[in-house]
């Protein structure tokens, strides 16, 4: 079982508009609702790719059935999520179809009071159990400690069970130094984090504060890999027009699923970008295009990379 945490679930809604104007009044063409948070959506990727997966974090109020309710009987996807008296948060993208561009609206999520956080960490405990790997994604709701990553990551390690975290800001910096074996940032976590704006020499960066490996999200441009087997970059055959919003979570299912399936690293790489890719064709986060996926897993570019620049 692949267990995901998402310490900020959401209730992803999507709104279709022709075309977005500032300060201008619009006509919704499509309403989409879909549970989310990052985590959530790795958790129903990895399920569409046959996996057992668990999910847990906290749920809330209205918003957090609703994200229960659209989890409940999906194949594979078990729910450990952990009640909490606030509201789940809300996302809201809204797609403009005559550009294809995502404008994304996040709410920061409620707040966790401390015998709440102690109910998830029990949990956790529980859960660890029985996990072939863990990932822990997204942002931090109010409440929850800023280490609570490396909090995480800890006791997995102590188990012997592989972390990939994927998050940005102080939970990273927190985080990395707990030594997970692999962080997915995008560019921008990457130069947070580091300092640096060369991808190459951020993830050599971020490997030296703890990380075992770094995948980084180059966005069109793929992922950049910087591993203890070798260091490598995976590219799409093209850009592909349609709604980013989940894409990188698709990376994490397959590195994930790579991971627990003993693939060798490109063939990882090859699943993630193939994933990522056909998510952005699908309409919502969680979801991807399983007939681009199966085009473009062998389409898919993997080099090795010698130096830094």
């Amino acid at each position: 079982m692949i267990l995901t945490v998402t310490l900020n679930t959401a209730l992803d809604i999507t709104y279709r508009v022709r075309s977005l104007r500032p300060h201008a009044s619009h006509r919704v063409s499509e309403v989409v609702e879909r549970p989310g948070g990052k985590g959530v959506n790795v958790a129903r990727v990895l399920a569409a790719l046959g996996q057992e997966v668990t999910v847990t974090g906290f749920a809330g109020g209205a918003t957090g059935r609703a994200v229960r309710d659209g989890l409940a009987g999906t194949p594979g996807l078990t729910d450990a999520l952990v009640p909490v008296g606030g509201a789940t948060r809300r996302t809201i993208a809204v797609v403009d179809e005559r550009s294809g561009d995502t404008t994304q609206l996040n709410e920061p999520g409620p707040q966790i009071e401390p015998a709440e956080w102690g109910a998830f960490l029990d949990r956790y405990e529980e859960l660890l159990g029985g996990a072939s790997a863990v990932a822990l994604c997204g942002s931090l709701p109010p409440g929850v400690p800023v280490g609570a990553y490396a909090n995480l990551v800890r006791p997995a390690r102590a188990r012997g069970v592989p972390v990939l975290l994927d998050t940005s800001g102080e939970p990273l910096r927190r985080g990395v130094a707990a030594r997970p074996d692999i962080i997915k940032p995008n560019a921008d976590e990457l130069a947070e984090l580091t300092g640096s704006h060369d991808p190459l020499r951020a993830t050599q960066d971020a490997r030296r504060r703890g990380a075992h490996a770094v995948v980084a999200s180059l966005g069109t441009d793929g992922l950049l890999a910087v591993t203890p087997e070798g260091r490598w970059r995976a590219a799409p055959p093209a850009r592909i027009p349609g709604n980013p919003t989940g894409a990188g979570d698709s990376a994490v299912a397959g590195l994930l699923s790579g991971l627990v399936e003993h693939l060798s690293w490109p063939d990882r790489l090859t699943r993630a970008v193939a994933l990522s890719t056909a998510t952005v064709r699908s309409p919502v986060a969680g979801e991807f295009d399983r007939a681009a996926y199966e085009e473009l897993r062998g389409q898919v570019t993997v080099t090795g990379v010698v130096s830094a620049a």
